[in-house]
């Protein structure tokens, strides 16, 4: 059963963060903290769970994640940029 490996998803996470940096917005991010998160729930061993509900978890987690990220990183109100001349122009 190598859904329930928590080495699976702790190189998935790694895997995910890896393509956050090739592919910038934070889109990615989420995924591999949730997916760093299920790793561990994996890593501590508390209970066996199936495939679908380690499936629900993680994409719980990683919406979790991933809004949270939006909250902290997102575009704040007044930091629009208003350009009032050009480059151009002397």
């Amino acid at each position: 059963m190598l859904w329930t490996a928590w080495w699976v998803w702790m190189t998935g996470a790694l895997a995910l963060a890896t393509l956050e940096v090739i592919v910038p917005g934070y889109f990615f991010l989420g995924f591999a903290i949730g997916a760093l998160v299920m790793g561990v729930i994996l890593l501590a061993d508390v209970v066996a769970l199936s495939l679908p509900v380690v499936l629900v978890i993680f994409a719980v987690l990683s919406l979790v994640a991933y809004l949270a990220l939006r909250k902290i990183f997102g575009l704040r109100n007044g930091q629009v940029k208003i350009w009032d001349r050009d480059i151009n122009d002397n």
